[in-house]
Order: C-alpha cells, then sequence, then structure tokens
C-alpha cells in the first residue's frame, strides 16, 4: 500500500487541504483510498463527514491508541499530521511513509521555518533501507509577487525545489465546505487549478 504522508511543523500551512484534494484524485480513479487525521483539530475527519454521498468514495482511518500502523485493505493512506509533529510519531509517520508532501506557506519566513523540519525529515528518511521520497509543496501561492519569488530563491539556495506551485484561489475553500475536492466539480470550473496539480501526481507517481 502507498502511504503518503502530509507534514510540516508549522500549522495553517494547508496540510488538510492537500491531503483532502489527493485522496479526492485517487478516489476519482478508482483506487480505494483511506484519509486518515492525527491532528487534533480532526480537520480532515470533520471535511469527511460533509462529503455528499454518490461520490467516489474516500474512507476514513484512525490510528491505534499511540501506535501508527498501515491500515490493511486499502491501495492509498493519505495521512493529514498535526502541526508541531516532532519525537516519535514524526519517527512512525516517517518509518511506514512512502512519500512525505511538506505544504508551506508562499513566504520567506514560512520557508525559513520549515527548513529544519525538512533537514529532520530527510535525516530521518535516510535510516530507512527504501527511504521515502520528499517533496514540498507551495500552497496559496500568489503569482507575480515578491514573496512567491523570494520563497523560489531560498529554496533554490538551500538545494531545494518544489514539486508543485499551487496558486491561491477560493475553489479550495468553497470546495471544502461542502466535502469536495476539484475532482468532484465540472473540469472546467478549476482548469488552471487541475493544470497545476499535475507535477505533483507526475511526482508521486499516480498520472
Amino acid at each position: 500500500m502507498g502511504v503518503i504522508v502530509v507534514a510540516n511543523t508549522k500549522g495553517g500551512v494547508g496540510k488538510s487541504t492537500l491531503a483532502s484534494n489527493l485522496a479526492g484524485y485517487l478516489a476519482r480513479q478508482g483506487r480505494r483510498v483511506m484519509l486518515g487525521d492525527t491532528d487534533a483539530q480532526q480537520s480532515a475527519r470533520q471535511w469527511l463527514e460533509q462529503r455528499p454521498e454518490g461520490l467516489p468514495a474516500i474512507e476514513g482511518w484512525e490510528a491505534e491508541g499511540d501506535k501508527l500502523r498501515s491500515p490493511k485493505g486499502a491501495q492509498h493512506l493519505v495521512l493529514d499530521t498535526p502541526a508541531g509533529l516532532h519525537g516519535k510519531p514524526l519517527e512512525q509517520a516517517v518509518a511506514v511513509a512512502r512519500h512525505i508532501l511538506v505544504p508551506l506557506q508562499p513566504s520567506p519566513f514560512d520557508a525559513q521555518a520549515s527548513l529544519p523540519f525538512v533537514r529532520q525529515l530527510e535525516k530521518l528518511a535516510g535510516k530507512r533501507s527504501q527511504p521515502p521520497r520528499i517533496g514540498l509543496v507551495v500552497m496559496r501561492n500568489k503569482e507575480g509577487t515578491q514573496s512567491s519569488q523570494q520563497v523560489q530563491t531560498f529554496l533554490a539556495t538551500a538545494g531545494l525545489s518544489p514539486v508543485a506551485v499551487l496558486r491561491d484561489t477560493q475553489n479550495y475553500i468553497h470546495l471544502a465546505a461542502r466535502g469536495l475536492t476539484l475532482w468532484d466539480v465540472a473540469p472546467s470550473r478549476v482548469e488552471r487549478d487541475l493544470e497545476q496539480w499535475q507535477p505533483l501526481l507526475e511526482w508521486l507517481n499516480l498520472n
């Protein structure tokens, strides 16, 4: 089973948005997918509860106590994690992951704050015989702004490059309020956003 962990120690960077839409894509492809939520706010679980009947199914999943084990029966598990993830929970997440996505805001301060976490992920991943791939995703990007350009420059200086850059749009907010994803509405309504997801899906080998 492919486990995709969405993680960043910072809060409010778009983890749940990224995780829910990724689960929505997998479900639309006819794959059996579970959306796990280890965040105390349970944003992903609450989103699932609002998902209308008749759409491609996304199953919920909860960790068993303080142990994180891959559930049986699903092709994919997308795991939404809490802010401040560290210690044993972080080690367990890295241990089960095939891919780790680190969403961050298009701000040099956010990028700087996220860099130590990325380096920690790289260190933990290096201990595995088959290390997970780690990819950065810039969320809520305002194209053409100085802040957006500064983030790209900072990441390049650190030897990093985002696997995808997703624009700042109300589409994600409006869809999330109804338990929907980009793949649950007419493509013409979200055409630009679907295009921006293609590099990420290719990086995940999901296309």
